[in-house]
């Protein structure tokens, strides 16, 4: 993972480096099912059920991702904000195309 991630364009969640992609997410916990909306003001939005304490939030977004992106759960790392809703999120080994194609349809 590239020590100093460079920010994406405002328009776009995603950012594609030669050993994966980041993501901004912004969270919604607490909603009633597991879901991506889609993306919002540069933020992928990601409702979970799980309640944001002691990691459980943190942990059914890293769950969601790889069922998703059907990966690992630890090539996805959360990089910033783990106590926050916006979070930025490494998903490493895949392109762009693939996180695109499995987060967006």
């Amino acid at each position: 993972m590239p020590e100093h991630p460079p920010v994406p364009e405002e328009s776009t969640p995603f950012l594609a480096v030669s050993s994966g992609v980041f993501i901004n997410v912004r969270v919604q916990p607490r909603s009633s099912k597991n879901q991506v909306d889609g993306p919002a003001n540069g933020s992928l939005k990601i409702r979970l059920n799980s309640p944001p304490v002691d990691g459980a939030a943190n942990a059914a977004l890293i769950e969601l991702l790889s069922k998703l992106l059907k990966i690992r759960k630890g090539a996805i790392n959360i990089v910033s904000g783990e106590t926050s809703r916006n979070k930025r999120v490494f998903v490493e080994g895949v392109g762009l195309a693939r996180v695109e194609e499995a987060l967006l349809r």
